[in-house]
């Protein structure tokens, strides 16, 4: 069996390298770009065509990725990630409008939509994302230094966010990029004096509003029960409009316990049998 292989390896031998040589040149020609990348075939250092760019109307599986040919040692494969990308900007101080020193937290996120510009311009995603950190760092101290401490705990926060995506977003452009979105993680005051002092003036704001509240409660309880008391005085005088006998029975019952069933009182009163004031004993005659 081996002196077959080396009789043949004699016979045949320009054959066999020769095949050799095709099957390493075939393979050389012959390259796989999958669906979560885009690349740019570079001949002899220029641009010359795009596989599976990015399309963002076109359908998974319809955009090109598969098996692409080059020519060899002439052509160069360069990879470029197509899935929405992180940029991290480091915690730094920012001045608010109102001169508050804030420790922010933020980050965008884009993706390369121009794969040739970016060769051109930065020539990696990597450096792409280098050249976005320093710019977002300017745009958020920029547009957050418009803005108020206060404006970023409420709903104009998200609005910060889209003026600081767009002008991300326009310089991201020179460079092929696109900004999707950008946001800010945490934005605190620094520990020390301006912090405590921040809490100090939320708990005072704090106390004023519940003061504020407790005092137009009771206000709203004195209304409500003047009203009540009103009508029920309306409801008796009503009642007993249509019954004068009736309200004067009433009133004398209601004197005669106040006089006469007070527990422990000592007091004694005389009074004459036919006195006015005993009248109802009597029938109201």
């Amino acid at each position: 069996m081996e002196q077959t292989l080396i009789r043949l390896w004699q016979e045949q031998k320009a054959v066999l390298i020769a095949l050799a040589v095709g099957i390493v040149v075939l393979l050389s020609c012959v390259t796989v770009v999958g669906e979560q990348e885009q690349a740019v075939i570079v001949r002899l250092g220029e641009p010359n065509r795009v596989v599976n760019r990015f399309r963002p109307q076109v359908d998974f599986g319809q955009t090109g990725a598969g098996i692409v040919l080059r020519i060899p040692f002439i052509e160069q494969v360069v990879r470029i990630d197509k899935r929405v990308l992180d940029v991290d900007l480091e915690r730094q101080q920012v001045t608010s409008a109102d001169q508050r020193r804030l420790e922010v937290d933020a980050y965008a996120r884009f993706r390369v939509i121009d794969p040739v510009k970016m060769y051109e311009t930065a020539g990696t995603v990597d450096k792409v994302a280098e050249q976005l950190q320093p710019i977002l760092n300017s745009v958020l101290r920029q547009e957050l230094g418009k803005r108020t401490f206060g404006s970023l705990l409420t709903a104009d926060r998200g609005q910060a966010m889209v003026s600081i995506r767009k002008g991300l977003d326009k310089e991201a452009r020179e460079y092929g990029a696109q900004v999707i979105d950008v946001r800010i993680k945490r934005a605190d005051l620094p520990d020390g004096a301006p912090l405590e002092s921040a809490f100090t003036r939320m708990s005072t704001a704090r106390q004023q509003e519940a003061a504020t509240i407790r005092a137009g409660g009771r206000k709203n309880a004195q209304i409500i029960e003047a009203t009540a008391a009103a009508e029920a005085a309306k409801i008796y005088a009503d009642s007993f409009g249509k019954d004068p006998e009736f309200y004067d029975f009433y009133r004398a019952m209601r004197s005669y316990d106040y006089t006469f069933a007070q527990k422990g009182s000592s007091t004694s009163i005389v009074l004459s049998p036919d006195n006015a004031y005993l009248r109802q004993f009597k029938g109201g005659k």
